[in-house]
């Protein structure tokens, strides 16, 4: 018997804001079961959390090209069995949308999520059995967190964001700076000019960079980059689990405003997020003293900038410049 599903399936940078959900139930409810339902290609995220009892994975992404398929009939009625078997009592659904309250209906349970006018999509708020206001005017792991603690009875007062997730021990900090530098949208990029020039005043400094992906274009991206990055690596894409390694341990991290900064920041990783076009006071690196936002809609953010908040993080500290 599981006590709460949570329903909170994308994107990466989504689910890493809802993370601090499951350090609050446990604070209150130790004894909890908690399942929780994610895109298949992120379950390694909630799987950090040592508070999560369950990952329910869902393949919305390949469904939705055949949802008459035959594959696809097989997979969901499998999903329907598997919840049925684990019984949630509660079923909370953190996303707010029409796709998201349709996955929490295929389980049995109380159904609860915002109430109209707080859902990203209101006509979600129809498939809810109780549905809760929670405020817009405020961050998104906050919104998160605030929701379920109204769901669920509890309050969260002055508690810290809690992420719950940690570097493993086993890793010991490395001089690889993880320069991420890719974002599903083009004008949240940094330019590859303010790319190399940093990359360049890192390596001097005795660091090794180290450029992730997670397609073609952004795979070719790095492979420019680091042919003017002395020692410095791309990665090709690859499992999460992957880059969720390479990320533990890191000397110090830089990047633009997408999911892998953000699980930076929950790795509590010294990070630097940079903005374009996008209010970091609504979705920025968020409830970690070691993580720092650098600009917004108003401008780009230097390289000096970048150094200088590198520096003031304590980054070059125990490292020689060359």
């Amino acid at each position: 018997m599981i006590d709460v599903l949570i329903v909170k399936t994308s994107s990466l940078g989504d689910v890493v804001h809802a993370l601090p959900v499951l350090s609050d139930i446990q604070r209150v409810y130790p004894d909890w079961k908690i399942a929780w339902m994610v895109e298949e290609s992120l379950q390694a995220l909630p799987k950090l959390h040592p508070f999560c009892a369950e990952v329910i994975p869902v393949a919305t992404r390949r469904w939705r090209k055949s949802w008459l398929g035959e594959a696809t009939k097989q997979e969901l009625k499998q999903l329907r069995s598997r919840l049925k078997e684990i019984q949630p009592h509660y079923v909370l659904d953190l996303q707010g949308l029409i796709k998201s309250a349709l996955l929490a209906r295929l389980s049995p349970g109380l159904h609860l999520g915002y109430r109209w006018g707080s859902a990203r999509e209101n006509l979600a708020t129809l498939l809810y059995d109780q549905g809760f206001a929670v405020s817009w005017n405020q961050h998104a792991v906050e919104r998160n967190r605030k929701l379920a603690a109204a769901s669920l009875g509890y309050g969260i007062h002055e508690t810290p964001c809690d992420y719950g997730v940690f570097q493993n021990s086993a890793h010991t900090p490395s001089k690889d700076a993880i320069l991420i530098h890719s974002s599903s949208w083009q004008t949240k990029l940094w330019p590859e000019e303010s790319w190399i020039a940093l990359g360049q005043v890192l390596s001097k400094k005795g660091l090794r960079c180290v450029l992730p992906s997670g397609s073609p274009s952004e795979w070719e991206r790095a492979q420019r980059l680091v042919q003017q990055i002395p020692y410095a690596i791309a990665l090709p894409p690859g499992p999460l689990a992957d880059c969720i390694g390479h990320l533990a341990g890191a000397h110090s991290v830089v990047g633009v405003d997408t999911g892998l900064t953000h699980l930076a920041t929950a790795l509590n990783l010294p990070t630097v997020a940079l903005y374009r076009v996008t209010d970091p006071a609504a979705t920025g690196v968020f409830g970690s003293d070691r993580a720092i936002n650098l600009g917004g809609k108003s401008g780009c953010p230097s390289v000096d900038a970048v150094l200088i908040t590198l520096t003031r993080l304590g980054c070059f500290s125990a490292v020689e410049s060359a």
